[in-house]
């Protein structure tokens, strides 16, 4: 890659991915409608180029949904629904529309296991009637009483009306992948690690190649300050180390990600990154994940046992009504009025929400919660005291670039859309020499070109929304800094404050290979032999 282009690559990624996910958290109940269906509601998108070792020219994309799990959170726990349909779409021309679709779809049949008592065969109320994955055996599922499955499938063309093939295992041919059954507990999944592993599929793509596949359920990656974030941002989201706010900053501690003890579920592949790009010119690739129910769930009002014995029906056309690009997008940046509305649209549709991105409210709600407070521990008053701590360069025309549009000739897709975009040409940071803030701290392979499992986009995302792109960032040689000429630094008071939310997050917090993301935390532990 030319010097020229490679400086236009490290610019236009840490524009275009911290300016757009101006966002503090993952996408949990991120709009009213959504925390209806729990099971079809995204959370987390990553997507970045493969960093396990001899996993080089691929590309990983994890899907998360179904937020917050309690691991103890029986007895039914946590199945994807089978009248659904996941899928992660990849654009990657000159338009904000998918030329590629991954499908999943489930499918959850009871295995109706019984004990006899007294004579009659009595159907048991639980998951599960003894152990399940000895030694780890992802066959050894006899006691298993509701088995899991799910078939997966690539559109090329429109997600509805193009070509559509079924992706097989590699090995034996089969269109039929198992999901592993949720972390119930030690005592029942003795060694869940190695249970889970042995559901890692190597998949035949058709017109793309060989890949892996992993659906099932994985301990929530992301780390977050989350309920004092929505009460009103109950701290000062500033970090202790900045000396004026050394007394009252927060503390960096693994105690303020509260959502720790939760679970999540996870699809995840790994992708040869030519099938992706689509051409041998083409580098650059947006991506995006969906979950659709068809339109019309009519319930069955029988209550009488029937030989189907089906409690609803669905019927109609798909529906869009949870989707997911860039972190927290929908939950923190796009106004309570049209939250639904987000989560039924399209990339290509974007135009419609942008004043929300030229006029964002998020920094102003800054402004109100901690104007008297800043002005206080800088100790500011009268014609001194700071007016307005959010960015005044409006309208935010970089943040309209990077959050919709993208840049000419680097990373850009035409047209207006807002998704998570990957430039695969720059080769993967190992594990061990990743920097939590991915580009803004020199690692071009992390946040925001693409996003890995270890890059703490909320600090990231912070700083940005308070103006960061105004100021110097360490892009030149030895760290030296570089002004990107979007903005003027008077434009943003406080756009060199070291935001965070306290809750660190780094690559050694995960596993160094696919799905990346860590085992679940189990129901139970053992507590007897």
């Amino acid at each position: 890659m030319k010097k020229s282009t490679l400086n236009k690559v490290i610019h236009s990624a840490l524009i275009i991915g911290m300016s757009a996910n101006a966002a503090w958290a993952s996408s949990h109940r991120e709009a009213p409608q959504i925390t209806e269906t729990p099971k079809v509601d995204g959370t987390d998108f990553y997507l970045f180029n493969s960093y396990e070792p001899g996993r080089e020219g691929y590309v990983t994309l994890l899907a998360n949904y179904l937020p917050l799990q309690d691991a103890y959170g029986g007895p039914n726990y946590f199945s994807m629904d089978p009248d659904a349909i996941y899928e992660i779409h990849i654009s990657n021309d000159d338009d904000p529309q998918e030329e590629i679709t991954f499908q999943f779809r489930f499918n959850n049949k009871p295995q109706n296991i019984a004990l006899d008592i007294d004579g009659k065969s009595v159907a048991i109320p639980l998951k599960q009637a003894g152990q399940i994955g000895l030694n780890g055996d992802a066959e050894d599922t006899g006691a298993l009483n509701e088995k899991e499955t799910f078939a997966l499938s690539v559109i090329y063309g429109d997600r509805r009306t193009g070509h559509k093939r079924s992706i097989t295992h590699a090995d034996t041919g089969s269109k039929k992948f198992i999901k592993p059954v949720d972390n119930i507990g030690e005592k029942t999944l003795p060694d869940y690690d190695a249970y889970a592993n042995n559901h890692i599929y190597d998949i035949d793509i058709p017109n793309c190649g060989l890949g892996r596949v992993f659906a099932g359920q994985r301990q929530e990656g992301f780390a977050v300050n989350l309920g004092g974030i929505f009460d009103l941002v109950n701290f000062v989201p500033v970090d202790q180390s900045f000396p004026p706010f050394a007394q009252v900053g927060i503390e960096q501690s693994s105690a303020n990600n509260i959502i720790a003890d939760k679970n999540i579920t996870t699809l995840a592949l790994e992708v040869p990154a030519d099938c992706l790009t689509g051409s041998p010119e083409n580098t650059t690739i947006g991506g995006w994940t969906s979950a659709s129910l068809k339109q019309v769930r009519v319930l069955n009002s029988n209550g009488k046992r029937s030989r189907r014995n089906n409690s609803e029906r669905n019927i109609g056309k798909w529906t869009q009504v949870s989707r997911l690009g860039s972190p927290l997008v929908n939950e923190v940046v796009i106004g309570l009025k049209d939250k639904d509305l987000f989560n039924r649209s399209e990339p290509k549709d974007d135009g419609q929400f942008a004043d929300y991105v030229t006029h964002p409210t998020l920094p102003a709600l800054l402004d109100i919660l901690f104007n008297d407070a800043v002005n206080s521990v800088l100790g500011l008053e009268g014609d001194n005291a700071i007016d307005n701590l959010a960015p005044v360069n409006f309208p935010r025309q970089d943040l309209v670039t990077a959050f919709l549009t993208g840049f000419d000739g680097v990373n850009t897709i035409s047209g207006v859309g807002e998704m998570l975009r990957l430039n695969t040409a720059i080769a993967p940071t190992t594990q061990q020499e990743q920097q939590t803030l991915g580009v803004a701290a020199g690692d071009l392979a992390g946040f925001p070109n693409g996003r890995r499992p270890g890059d703490d986009v909320v600090d990231v995302a912070l700083r940005v929304v308070m103006g960061a792109l105004c100021h110097d960032l360490p892009l030149g040689a030895g760290g030296a800094g570089v002004n990107l000429g979007l903005c003027d630094p008077a434009d943003a008071v406080v756009g060199n404050v070291p935001f965070t939310d306290g809750a660190p997050l780094s690559a050694d917090d995960f596993q160094n290979q696919f799905p990346y993301l860590n085992t679940p935390l189990p129901g139970a532990s053992v507590t007897q032999p």
